[in-house]
């Protein structure tokens, strides 16, 4: 599966939208399921089909996927173009795990693994400045979420007592029934209506949560911005987001990057690109101009009968590459500006320039 891109496997193109996938897999997923489709090869088909829509269906793998061309290959923050907007701090809605999305067309209710489910992932939208964005830095948010509660520990039950396991569904979370559908007959299997997929129940909550096993709570977090990095992209601190209810595990922070433009450099990439204005004296006989860098200014060389619109290539003075010690270049474009008054003396020597 490895070597077969996803988004062919769904049939959908790469700047599909999360409800294209969704509605691509449906489809396929009914034709090429086991229970319905008996011919060779249908069940491998339907892996790759679970495969693809796992990874697609995630915004986190599915960024890992786009940028490096597997779901796993991402390190550190795992950076993505993926744009957004919204309030400064919110949850982001998508980047919950991964369920059968054949409840859909069998009947199920949203079946799970019995115990809590992972909590909720998190967003942070950060504005940098260029020159931010060029050194890279290591910065602190605050963020306002769940956190473990500290009295029963997350598990919810009230202290000295323990969650028990399910009646309804002896702790595995889950309930299954036969069901007969166009498709034929088929075992659906749902999340429990009592315990909700937990397996446990809890007789005697504790007082400081109500059960739910979290509590809110404004933390402090640091977040390293690795230098050269872009708008758009987005990085992961693992554990930083909402804490499971009952003990689960805490979901994910994403913090989105939008870099502001800058009233001096156009960026494209990794390379910067500035505009200078030049007389046409100095176009003409040639001169040393100074113009802007992210680092303070550097001389720039105008050589004699420099044409307008001439474009010049500042070595390794653009943005830094992500990941890597190597820079951009900076890029100078010089306008010739030709002057609307001259003093009589200048238009004599442009006429005696003329006339030679």
């Amino acid at each position: 599966m490895a070597s077969k891109d996803f988004y062919e496997v769904l049939g959908v193109k790469k700047e599909a939208s999360a409800d294209e996938i969704k509605r691509a897999y449906r489809k396929l997923a009914r034709e090429y399921h086991p229970d319905v489709n008996k011919a060779s090869g249908a069940e491998a088909k339907f892996k790759q089909i679970n495969e693809a829509y796992q990874t697609l269906s995630d915004p986190s793998k599915r960024s890992q996927y786009d940028y490096y061309g597997s779901a796993g290959g991402a390190g550190g923050g795992g950076f993505s173009g993926f744009g957004g907007g919204g309030s400064p701090f919110q949850g982001a809605e998508g980047f919950g795990d991964f369920q059968d999305i054949f409840d859909t067309f069998f009947g199920g209710g949203g079946a799970r693994r019995a115990g809590p489910s992972r909590g909720a992932d998190l967003r942070y939208d950060m504005r940098l400045g260029l020159e931010d964005a060029a050194r890279g830095f290591e910065k602190e948010i605050n963020i306002v979420h769940f956190v473990a509660c500290q009295s029963c520990k997350g598990s919810g039950a009230k202290p000295g007592s323990k969650p028990k396991k399910c009646s309804t569904c002896g702790g595995a979370g889950q309930v299954r029934r036969q069901q007969q559908t166009i498709l034929g007959s088929f075992t659906q299997v749902g999340t429990c209506p009592t315990c909700h997929g937990q397996g446990e129940t809890i007789s005697d909550p504790c007082k400081d949560c109500g059960g739910d096993g979290r509590a809110k709570k404004t933390q402090n977090i640091k977040v390293k911005i690795p230098a050269g990095i872009d708008n758009g992209y987005r990085l992961r601190v693992s554990g930083a987001g909402d804490a499971g209810k009952n003990g689960a595990p805490p979901g994910d922070l994403y913090i989105f990057i939008s870099v502001e433009q800058h009233p001096k450099f156009n960026r494209d990439g990794n390379h910067l690109y500035h505009k200078a204005k030049i007389s046409f004296v100095q176009a003409a006989l040639g001169d040393e101009i100074s113009v802007p860098t992210l680092d303070g200014r550097t001389t720039l060389k105008i050589p004699k009968g420099t044409q307008p619109n001439t474009t010049f290539t500042i070595k390794d003075k653009g943005m830094p590459i992500l990941n890597r010690r190597d820079h951009g270049h900076l890029y100078v474009l010089v306008e010739v500006e030709i002057p609307t008054k001259l003093s009589k003396k200048q238009e004599e020597l442009l006429e005696q320039y003329k006339n030679a």
